[in-house]
């Protein structure tokens, strides 16, 4: 009796953490909130934005966080859920909560090669930045964000590489499930890793391995 009644509490426990999925955009936060749904985590996503040749199994994006800055009442309901969250939003989170941030961290002309590929097929001109330029802004950017992060109190952070969870899905599962308690399946997780989806810069030309 005792054993059913410990794994009842322990199971019906409220998570008092909210767990994110962040990084810069095209950096591969679609994928990780694949992998975690796989998991065992449901993700927050309203499906507003279909899934497309970019994307082909959705953006799994939630609107109500692009406005987190004036309405943050919302999270209210992410106990226990995941939802993806542009790096330049972070700072919006309010303190009186915990948080766990997955950032996805990706090689730099890549992100800008796929995000040029996006605009492209979308018929869109990007501004009027040379990758180079851009690149540095995102740089300072990102060292802004993770000395910003490092100091959060009420926040813990995990930095997966896209480029390495690709080439070992298994063991950046594995990470991620320690990260959360282990309380995922591992199996399932790298499951979702399908190579065929994951576009890489090869001299010069962006192609499909």
């Amino acid at each position: 009796m005792k054993s059913i009644l410990k794994k009842f509490f322990v199971t019906n426990k409220k998570d008092d953490t909210i767990l994110i999925v962040s990084s810069l955009p095209r950096c591969g936060t679609s994928m990780m909130m694949q992998m975690l749904e796989a998991g065992g985590i449901p993700p927050m996503t309203d499906h507003i934005r279909e899934a497309d040749e970019d994307n082909p199994r959705g953006y799994y994006e939630f609107e109500k966080v692009k406005k987190i800055k004036e309405d943050a009442s919302w999270l209210e309901d992410c106990y226990g859920k995941v939802f993806k969250m542009v790096s330049a939003l972070l700072y919006y989170l309010p303190s009186d909560k915990r948080y766990k941030v997955i950032f996805i961290r990706r090689k730099m002309e890549e992100m800008l090669a796929s995000q040029n590929k996006m605009l492209q097929r979308q018929g869109e001109k990007g501004d009027n930045v040379s990758d180079e330029e851009m690149a540095k802004k995102l740089h300072k950017h990102l060292r802004k964000i993770e000395e910003w992060l490092a100091k959060q109190n009420n926040l813990d952070v995990i930095y997966i590489n896209y480029n390495e969870v690709n080439q070992n899905p298994h063991e950046n599962a594995r990470l991620v499930n320690r990260f959360l308690g282990d309380r995922l399946s591992v199996a399932k997780m790298e499951r979702v890793v399908e190579k065929s989806l994951y576009r890489k810069r090869k001299k010069g030309v962006l192609t499909l391995s």
